[in-house]
């Protein structure tokens, strides 16, 4: 029988799957059987299902005692599945922060890997960007944006070495009960731990979130999570994706918002909901928005060393929230 288990991959790339000490981590991680597991999500059933990944499914579960959770469950015959399991496994077994989702545990055994997550009960935020039953206005977008930023800020410079996500979007932003957004899936995330400033990796991140250099030279940096958030904030606030239709290849998402910039025409792009010309408060509302689309700009930058940290992102985004809330 199959029981979760913490488990600490010490080599990348290494096969075997080797449990960690619980004391290692300062938290006991709560131990289930396979036979629960598979009883909380009704055999891993279609109606339980959350969504799909690169690597696997995610599945809805509760147990016995009424505790819900997610399941990752990894397609281990899909090529990358087994190490994107030890990844995750590994980086998220050291990670503690309001703004990243948490591990339970993991279910293991010979032909099975999953990962035991909290449960996100208002879904991701790509459900909240592009769907017509839900909507964000000003204030709950910017929170989100700046839990996302907080996120990053620990990943980056918080944490014992810096961990880079390698796929900030919006379907790897989560949302609790209390709308907290909670970044999840490191399943190709890169732990800093030999002192380096950038790697290279032949792992294919998300087309239209993937910073330049990521993209043609495969260099992994705190930079391209920058960038991606970047990107991610240019979504949020004009409701559109990097890769929607209307962007061809001489006007993309960047561009389109560069341009309306540079001729105050700011309130032609932003998302519906996010700004009215009936309000009171109007003005200082576009002045927000402009001021975020500028700041995105400044995670932009071609060159990596030309964009600005996620120290500086949380401080700016602050401000603005000061603006948007006085």
């Amino acid at each position: 029988m199959a029981v979760v288990a913490l488990l600490l991959i010490r080599k990348r790339g290494k096969k075997n799957v080797q449990p960690l000490p619980e004391n290692l981590l300062g938290v006991s991680w709560r131990r289930i059987s396979y036979v629960e597991l598979e009883r909380g999500t009704s055999s891993f059933s279609e109606t339980n299902l959350l969504g799909r990944g690169s690597f696997g499914s995610v599945y809805k579960g509760i147990l016995s005692d009424g505790l819900n959770l997610a399941v990752k469950l990894f397609n281990l015959e899909l090529k990358g599945a087994s190490y994107s399991f030890n990844t995750e496994s590994e980086i998220l077994s050291s990670l503690r922060h309001r703004n990243l989702v948490q591990i339970i545990g993991c279910c293991v055994n010979a032909e099975f890997r999953a990962l035991i997550l909290e449960y996100m009960s208002n879904g991701s935020l790509e459900k909240w960007l592009h769907s017509d039953n839900y909507c964000l206005d000003l204030l709950h977008s910017l929170q989100i944006a700046i839990d996302v930023a907080l996120a990053l800020e620990y990943l980056h410079h918080g944490h014992t070495f810096p961990v880079v996500h390698c796929d900030v979007k919006p379907s790897n932003v989560l949302l609790d009960e209390d709308m907290t957004a909670r970044v999840g899936d490191f399943g190709i995330s890169k732990l800093f731990d030999g002192g380096e400033a950038m790697v290279q990796t032949q792992t294919v991140a998300t087309i239209g979130y993937a910073a330049p250099e990521y993209g043609s030279e495969g260099k992994v940096s705190t930079k391209g999570d920058v960038y991606s958030y970047g990107i991610l904030l240019l979504e949020m606030f004009t409701g559109k994706k990097p890769t929607d239709d209307m962007f061809d290849g001489k006007m993309g998402l960047r561009e389109c918002v560069s341009e309306a910039l540079q001729e105050n025409a700011v309130s032609e792009i932003v998302a519906s909901g996010l700004l009215s010309r009936d309000d009171e408060d109007f003005s200082n509302k576009e002045i927000c928005v402009s001021s975020i689309f500028e700041l995105a700009m400044k995670c932009l930058a071609f060159e990596a060393a030309e964009r600005i940290n996620m120290v500086q992102l949380v401080a700016s985004l602050n401000k603005i929230k000061a603006k948007v809330t006085t």
